[in-house]
């Protein structure tokens, strides 16, 4: 038997961007890029589309929809990925306009966050926000079946009636996993009782998607967590036991990192995982201060926070550790070095640190500052036995 090579899907993908957010489509741009070329696709062309109005049924304006067309087909593309969420029917007429499969910003994401899970709860948790996606999306996808409506209006045709079964099963699937994530839920929420019995005092990695958590993670606890240069390369939390110089022990988690646009379906679905980071007494925010779009990526993380009620808004204690120093030139280090100085200094203790997570430069600085976090509202002690 001969064994043939799946076929290699080329891909043209568009960011669409208004007036207000051309500051930032060069950056997202290059995420969307990286986020195709992360599920093996083959990117012929990538580029900015900028769009003044979003039309209803098709998100771009005829002239622009056969100008994208032609680009399509001259980059010879089979998939077409639009860095937005489309809706049901944009994306269904996109397809029908340009012969092509179209994948919008949530399903790029959702897809990644299939291929990545590697526990039975990451499992879970990516079907069942894949779920909730499609489930969306099913009316559009029986439209050719809608029309098949029998006898004289009162009786439901054959399409209505599949249309009516998919939806049903769909829902109880939908049930089941949840569920089952109930019970993972609950079984989390045991494990971290018995730790806040112990007590250990909880830190929580958070940060943008590749900006180092894992390997900052290996590096203060030796973990061996998968930590590579890819998007979402950590799914599933992770938890290992820190000890500091003080001979405290702290309990250190490994969380999913956040991405801009963040789909809604991934953080109902994560809300088991995210509960590490709303549970932790501190948060650690690691930041790529390599990456040009920093300062976005800081908003971005914060609104994730926010919407999870955890963070600095919601009385929770949290840490910037500035990660990739290594990377910057001498003027930018000490740009850092300065900003970070001045920060600190205004809050009294060290909030800001630069610092690298392959190189070690500024781990013990983190440490340390870690220990005076948790230790802020406790009384030191001193005995003297005669």
């Amino acid at each position: 038997m001969i064994e043939r090579e799946a076929p290699v899907s080329r891909a043209i993908v568009i960011h669409p961007a208004d007036r207000m957010a051309m500051a930032r489509a060069d950056a997202r741009l290059e995420e969307a890029n990286g986020l195709a070329e992360a599920l093996d696709l083959v990117v012929a062309e990538a580029f900015i589309v900028p769009v003044r109005k979003i039309d209803a049924g098709r998100y771009f304006g005829r002239g622009k929809l056969d100008e994208l067309k032609q680009r399509i087909e001259t980059a010879d593309a089979d998939v077409a990925v639009i860095d937005a969420a489309l809706s049901p029917i944009q994306q269904r007429n996109l397809e029908n306009a340009w012969k092509v499969k179209v994948v919008d910003r949530t399903g790029l994401i959702l897809e990644i966050f299939g291929q990545r899970a590697r526990t039975k709860e990451g499992d879970l948790q990516v079907e069942l926000a894949r779920l909730a996606y499609e489930r969306s999306r099913l009316v559009r996808t029986w439209t050719h079946l809608e029309r098949q409506r029998g006898g004289r209006g009162f009786l439901a045709g054959p399409g209505e009636t599949q249309i009516e079964t998919d939806r049903r099963l769909l829902n109880e699937k939908m049930a089941k996993l949840r569920r089952q994530l109930d019970e993972v839920r609950r079984t989390r929420s045991l494990h971290r009782a018995k730790r806040q019995d112990v007590p250990f005092p909880t830190v929580a990695l958070v940060g943008y998607t590749n900006a180092g958590k894992s390997t900052l993670f290996n590096k203060l606890t030796g973990a061996g967590v998968f930590a590579q240069d890819m998007p979402f390369a950590t799914l599933d939390p992770t938890v290992r036991a820190l000890d500091l110089p003080s001979g405290t022990r702290l309990l250190l988690s490994d969380t999913v990192g956040f991405i801009t646009d963040l789909p809604t379906e991934l953080i109902a679905a994560f809300r088991a995982t995210l509960e590490e980071v709303r549970e932790a007494d501190l948060l650690v925010h690691v930041i790529d201060a390599s990456d040009p779009d920093h300062e976005g990526r800081i908003k971005d993380v914060e609104g994730v926070l926010d919407a999870i009620e955890a963070g600095p808004q919601h009385e929770q204690t949290m840490i910037e550790a500035w990660n990739k120093a290594d990377r910057l030139d001498v003027e930018a280090v000490e740009d850092l070095a300065f900003r970070a100085d001045i920060a600190n200094l205004k809050a009294g203790r060290r909030v800001k640190i630069p610092m690298s997570a392959v190189t070690g430069t500024g781990i013990d600085i983190l440490v340390e500052a870690v220990e005076t976090a948790l230790t802020a509202d406790q009384e030191v002690l001193h005995v003297t036995i005669a």
